[in-house]
């Protein structure tokens, strides 16, 4: 899983599945702090427009600009639509994020081609690693888990 680690941290085109209207969902965490990072960072989501004054997609297809991969944040019922979407766009890099994932749904995406990040939080990993990010780092890195 490193090296899938690896391989979608080093694009920079992402869209994030899983913004919310409220602005207080883990999406719209990552979709924030992607952008604070450098990330040139894309919102999907069906029942919204705009999120922070951007304009929010309601699905993969309808981007404009191409992206490299996509951060999913959504239950696990949604995440297969989203795996289908995704291969149907072209997308190989997949991160489940914490939540969206099913082991199911990882062997769905490996049957789909893709090389998939599951169960693991992208901000432990997207550079640059900040606050109790890199501190979970440590340990993760210590015990194999947090």
């Amino acid at each position: 899983m490193e090296h899938a680690i690896q391989d979608f941290i080093k694009f920079k085109r992402i869209a994030v599945v899983g913004v919310s209207r409220g602005g207080k969902k883990f999406g719209n965490k990552i979709y924030n702090e992607l952008k604070q990072r450098g990330y040139q960072v894309h919102a999907v989501n069906p029942q919204i427009e705009e999120i922070a004054g951007e304009p929010c997609c309601p699905n993969l297809a309808a981007l404009k600009d191409k992206v490299d991969s996509v951060v999913v944040c959504v239950p696990p019922q949604k995440t297969e639509q989203v795996l289908q979407d995704a291969a149907q766009s072209g997308l190989r890099r997949v991160w489940l994020q914490q939540g969206a994932e099913t082991p199911q749904l990882v062997e769905q995406a490996h049957k789909l081609g893709m090389d998939v990040v599951a169960g693991k939080c992208i901000l432990m990993y997207a550079p640059p690693v900040k606050s109790f990010h890199n501190f979970h780092r440590f340990f993760v890195r210590l015990f194999g888990k947090l």
